[in-house]
């Protein structure tokens, strides 16, 4: 059977079928207009567009324009134009048939979950590389399997607690910015003396040191990074962590925000919007997969080959949120973070789990990180969060 998806033949053709293709687009985060759905359908006519795989080339040089987009267009291509031969009825939203971005129908659900096959929402069985995560056995494993049903985040997270996570994260980003160097500098006014430049001022007034020189040690802010594991393993705690890293981005102007579950999001740029509700529905659209499978190891390992180069340094601190349930092996996870800390950073571990009774860090993944990591503590709640500011202070 044919993968190719068929459409309804009442639709009106290759010019709606492409717009449709550009909304698509859009919804996941691509900076698309009508400039681009033009120049795609001539790229169209310069190939054979019954040949997937032109038609796949077509219309990735003219959509994807950075290295995120392209890593992402082939799953968004073939959930579009490649879904197991089923029949589209609809390839654009009109006003009549549109519903608001935060409701969900049932039939839409049930839509979503018919659109792969096989067991798209079960738990993968484990193949000894890593943990599987499963509801309802008593035990807590990890899935590579993504989640196709959309998430809206706004039913997760209230402004409320977006305005105390504020508040949290003003704390634990003074804690970790308020650094002074250990240098000192020339400076007209500072706390201490320079007697050596005095000494040589001192020779124009015949040995008289008539002015002071002084020194004082710089600031040198520390930039935070925050990686938040939104896996159906961590879903208990999505909220007060969607909630501190929405506070973080909105109190420090240089943090740095990351999603990850089967694949890795940046949502800095989404939650710097100043309406809470607006920011969380951005990342909505961006965070397709939220609730599914768990890669921490592939995540924190394409993030040290990419976003690490640019962002992260001496003067960073990397900040992962996760119960540490991995479907990968514990050596991709070990490797990453190894490249990651010899960008000379601090790397905190905040694990939920941490602060349960009894507990101790046997996931593989987890053991695996735990040589790297410069902070290892519980975070179940904001309250959680908001006593660390002692503990990072220390760093």
């Amino acid at each position: 059977m044919s993968k190719v998806t068929r459409f309804a033949s009442r639709d009106p053709g290759i010019s709606a079928r492409v717009s449709g293709f550009m909304a698509h687009l859009r919804e996941n985060g691509f900076h698309l207009g009508v400039s681009e759905t033009d120049t795609a359908l001539n790229a169209l006519s310069h190939v054979s567009c019954g040949d997937p795989a032109q038609s796949r080339l077509a219309l990735k040089s003219v959509c994807a324009g950075c290295a995120d987009d392209v890593a992402r267009f082939d799953e968004l291509f073939d959930s579009f134009w490649m879904n197991e031969g089923r029949v589209r009825q609809k390839i654009m939203q009109t006003e009549q048939t549109s519903s608001p971005k935060h409701t969900r129908s049932s039939r839409e659900d049930k839509e979503a979950q018919s659109g792969a096959a096989g067991k798209t929402h079960s738990p993968e069985s484990d193949d000894g590389d890593g943990e599987s995560y499963s509801e309802g056995t008593g035990k807590l494993i990890a899935s590579s399997v993504k989640n196709l049903m959309k998430k809206d985040l706004r039913e997760l997270v209230s402004p409320e607690d977006i305005r105390e996570a504020e508040q949290v994260a003003i704390r634990l980003g003074r804690a970790l910015r308020d650094r002074r160097s250990r240098r000192r500098r020339a400076a007209r006014k500072g706390a201490q003396i320079d007697f050596r430049r005095t000494i040589r001022r001192s020779l124009a007034t015949g040995g008289e040191p008539l002015s002071l020189a002084k020194r004082h040690r710089p600031d040198r802010p520390v930039r935070i990074t925050a990686l938040c594991d939104v896996s159906g393993s961590m879903m208990n705690y999505a909220r007060p962590f969607l909630a501190f890293l929405a506070g973080l981005m909105r109190a420090d102007s240089d943090a740095d925000a990351y999603l990850f579950h089967t694949r890795l999001v940046r949502i800095t740029e989404a939650l710097r919007d100043d309406d809470p509700l607006r920011a969380l529905n951005r990342i909505t659209l961006l965070a397709d997969g939220f609730g599914g499978g768990s890669k921490i190891g592939g995540n924190l390992d394409q993030f040290s080959k990419s976003y690490a180069r640019r962002f992260v340094d001496g003067r960073s601190v990397v900040i992962i949120l996760s119960d540490g349930y991995d479907s990968e092996a514990p050596e991709v996870l070990d490797a990453a973070l190894a490249r990651i800390r010899k960008r000379g950073c601090k790397i905190i571990w905040l694990n939920p789990l941490k602060g349960w009774d009894g507990y101790e860090p046997v996931a593989k993944g987890m053991a695996a990180a735990l040589p790297h990591l410069d902070l290892f503590a519980a975070s179940n709640t904001l309250a959680d969060l908001a006593k660390l500011e002692t503990e990072l202070a220390r760093l």
